[in-house]
């Protein structure tokens, strides 16, 4: 999912395989994004002196980085985890992690990754930069086709 505070901002489901960081988009939230999305990743459009003045007077947020959402229960790997989080949750500096959903409630920051070990952090407490691989986006396996006989077995116990 992305988060409720990432709604302002165009976004896109994740895919499979994809590299992705964390990123603080304007509103002071953080999500997840593709690199080639960040500004400081593509080249830098000119602007005269009077738009970036009003930009700044106004506060006109950069809305051009997508929040990319990842669906409860998405596996991901999270790469050079830092120190400090390594030894206050017990890490390693590469994870295996399940992506979920807190809560429900609204205005609340509900997107957190699950670690082996039980530990759960919410996007917001992972560092800025953070490296994360989209493993599986964790769809429903197919289920084989039912026979007819199976079929038949099914209704008439139906009824």
């Amino acid at each position: 999912m992305c988060d409720y505070s990432l709604m302002c901002y165009r976004n896109r489901l994740a895919v499979e395989g994809e590299d992705l960081v964390v990123h603080r988009f304007p509103s002071g939230s953080k999500g997840l994004a593709s690199p080639s999305d960040l500004p400081e990743n593509r080249p830098r459009e000119r602007r005269s002196w009077w738009v970036e003045l009003k930009n700044a007077l106004l506060g006109t947020q950069d809305q051009s980085v997508p929040a990319v959402c990842i669906p409860p229960g998405a596996t991901l790997k999270i790469h050079n985890l830092n120190e400090p989080l390594q030894r206050k949750y017990k890490l390693h500096s590469e994870e295996t992690v399940a992506f979920e959903e807190l809560t429900g409630a609204v205005n609340t920051y509900r997107d957190a990754v699950h670690f082996s070990n039980d530990i759960q952090l919410r996007i917001q407490d992972l560092p800025e930069g953070l490296q994360v691989t989209v493993i599986d986006l964790g769809g429903a396996e197919a289920e084989p086709p039912v026979t007819t006989r199976e079929a038949e077995l099914l209704f008439r116990d139906r009824f």
